[in-house]
C-alpha cells in the first residue's frame, strides 16, 4: 500500500496568528472610533480632560514631535492643560537593566489600581545609539497592566538624554495629571548615567536594587544613593532571600552614613518579589508614609516650587540650544569649522567662540 504524500511545500498557508487577549478593550474602541482626520489642539485638550486616553496619546505624541508644525500646538495644549495638573503623587522608580523594574511597576501599578488610584506609567524605552529606534517595548513586558482601564502606558525612547528620561517627559506628567491620573510612575533606563533629571521631576525617588551584586557590576553610582528616598531590594525569594535579607542591613547601614536629607524624612529598605507580588503593599504604605510626613512639614510644596524652577531652567537651556543649531548662519559656519577642524587649521574652542558670536 502506498505511503500517504506529505505536504512539504514551503509555500503552504499557515494559521495566522491570533489576536492577542493583552490589548485594553477600551483602547480597541477608541482607536476603531477614531477619525483618520488630525485633531486641533481644542479637540485633543478636550479629549484629555475627558479622560481619552487615545487623544492623550496623540497629544503627547504632538509634544514629543520636534517638527515646527507641532510646535505651537504643543505649547497651546501644555498652557490649557497646566490648570488641571498638580494633583498627583510622582514616583521615580530607577534601576539596573535587569533587576526587575517592569515586573515591579505592573505589580505596584496593579496594587494601585485595585485600591481605585488611576495610574499612569510614563516609561523610558532605552534606543539604540545607532539606529535610535527603541529596543525593549515597555508595553509588551506589562501586558496585564496595559489591560487595565484605569492604566496608561506610554513608552518613549531614550534617545540621548542625560539620565535616559525622555526629553518631553516633564510635559507628559503634565497632560496625564490633567487626564485625572492620581499616580503617575516614572521609570528610568538606570544604567549609570546621571539621574539627576528625574530626580527632578518626582516627588518620590525609588532605588531598586539586587541582592548579591556590587554597585560595580549594577552600575549605580553612589549619587542616586544619595538621592534615593527608599530602597526596594527585588528579587527577594527562593534562595535569594538570605542574601536579600543580608543586602537589606548593608544597605540601612549605608543609607544612615549619608546626610540628613531636608525632607526630614529617612530613607528605608524593604524587600520584595514582584514576580510573587510579595512585599508590594508594604512599599505602598511606605509612600503614603512619606508623603504624610511631607506634606505635613512643608517639604512637599516646597519641592514642587522647586521643580517649576529647574524646568523653568532646562527649558530656557533647551530653546536655546535648538535655536542656535536652528540659525542659518551657524548651520553655515558649523561645516566650515569642522572641516577646519579635522584639517587642523583651528581648536573645539576657537571654532566655538566663532560660532557663538553668530547667534
Amino acid at each position: 500500500m502506498a505511503a500517504t504524500k506529505k505536504n512539504t511545500s514551503a509555500l503552504k498557508e499557515k494559521e495566522g496568528v491570533s489576536k492577542p487577549e493583552t490589548l485594553n478593550k477600551e483602547i480597541v474602541k477608541q482607536l476603531k472610533t477614531l477619525k483618520k482626520k488630525s485633531l486641533s489642539a481644542e479637540d485633543l485638550i478636550a479629549g484629555i480632560l475627558n479622560r481619552n486616553q487615545t487623544e492623550l496619546s496623540r497629544a503627547i505624541t504632538i509634544i514629543e514631535s520636534t517638527a515646527p508644525k507641532h510646535q505651537q500646538q504643543a505649547k497651546e495644549i501644555i498652557e490649557k492643560c497646566l490648570p488641571h495638573a498638580n494633583n498627583s503623587i510622582r514616583i521615580g522608580i530607577t534601576g539596573v537593566p535587569g533587576v526587575g523594574k517592569s515586573t515591579f511597576i505592573e505589580s505596584f501599578g496593579k496594587l494601585l489600581i485595585s485600591e481605585g488610584k488611576k495610574v499612569a506609567v510614563l516609561t523610558v524605552d532605552p534606543s539604540s545609539s545607532i539606529s535610535k529606534g527603541s529596543i525593549l517595548g515597555d508595553k509588551t513586558r506589562m501586558e496585564e497592566l496595559v489591560k487595565e482601564e484605569n492604566a496608561f502606558i506610554r513608552p518613549s525612547a531614550s534617545g540621548d538624554t542625560l539620565g535616559g528620561v525622555a526629553r518631553k517627559t516633564r510635559e507628559s506628567i503634565i497632560l496625564c495629571e490633567a487626564a485625572g491620573f492620581d499616580v503617575i510612575l516614572i521609570e528610568t533606563v538606570g544604567v549609570g548615567q546621571s539621574e539627576t533629571a528625574v530626580h527632578s521631576m518626582t516627588d518620590f525617588f525609588l532605588l531598586l536594587k539586587l541582592a548579591g551584586a556590587g554597585d560595580e557590576l549594577q552600575g549605580i553610582k553612589r549619587g542616586i544613593m544619595e538621592m534615593a528616598d527608599s530602597i526596594v531590594i527585588n528579587k527577594a525569594d527562593g534562595d535569594n532571600l538570605k542574601a536579600a535579607k543580608l543586602a537589606k542591613m548593608e544597605f540601612n547601614r549605608a543609607l544612615h552614613l549619608y546626610p540628613e536629607k531636608e525632607s526630614g524624612w529617612v530613607p528605608k529598605t524593604l524587600l520584595c518579589s514582584a514576580i510573587k507580588n510579595e512585599g508590594i503593599s508594604e512599599i505602598w504604605e511606605m509612600i503614603s508614609e512619606y508623603f504624610e510626613t511631607v506634606k505635613s512639614n512643608g517639604y512637599f510644596q516646597q519641592k514642587r516650587k522647586e521643580q517649576n524652577k529647574f524646568w523653568l531652567m532646562q527649558t530656557i537651556e533647551s530653546r536655546l540650544k535648538s535655536e542656535f543649531y536652528a540659525n542659518p548662519s551657524v548651520k553655515k559656519e558649523l561645516e566650515i569649522q569642522l572641516k577646519a577642524l579635522d584639517e587642523n587649521k583651528t581648536t573645539p574652542f576657537e571654532a566655538a567662540e566663532k560660532l557663538l558670536k553668530l547667534n
